[in-house]
């Protein structure tokens, strides 16, 4: 993969990811005005068992990881069950807000592949 391709996509997954995940630990984006009572009753499972603060804490980690560029082949592992959890949630509850969901899968593969090097011991038989 291209050098220059690499360092924007893991950049602006960085910042996209500190973003998101800082809202999650001191809401600053504006919330849903409407939501149904379905998404109602998960966000406040996901507040009340403290899930939501443990995924923005990996999501900052992750962004200062992958900005840092320390250990950010390790953080693209973790945070992509956060991604596919993300794009699932969307399909499946809210498909009209899908878009920023695709936008981290997409990132987080493109990251994973430009750390595919590092990957080799874990993938060897």
């Amino acid at each position: 993969m291209n050098s220059k391709v690499f360092l924007v996509a893991r950049i602006l997954l960085g910042l996209f990811v500190i973003v998101f995940g800082a809202n999650k630990l001191y809401p600053f984006l504006p919330a849903p005005e409407e939501m149904p009572e379905g998404l109602m009753t998960y966000f406040t499972a996901l507040t009340s068992s403290k899930t939501l603060l443990l995924v923005g804490l990996v999501e900052v980690v992750s962004g200062i990881a992958f900005i840092l560029n320390k250990y950010g082949a390790l953080m693209a592992l973790i945070l992509m069950s956060v991604s596919v959890c993300a794009v699932l949630f969307h399909i499946t509850m809210a498909p009209e807000t899908i878009g920023p969901a695709l936008a981290l899968l997409i990132l987080n593969i493109v990251v994973l592949v430009g750390y595919k090097d590092r990957y080799k011991d874990i993938l060897r038989a």
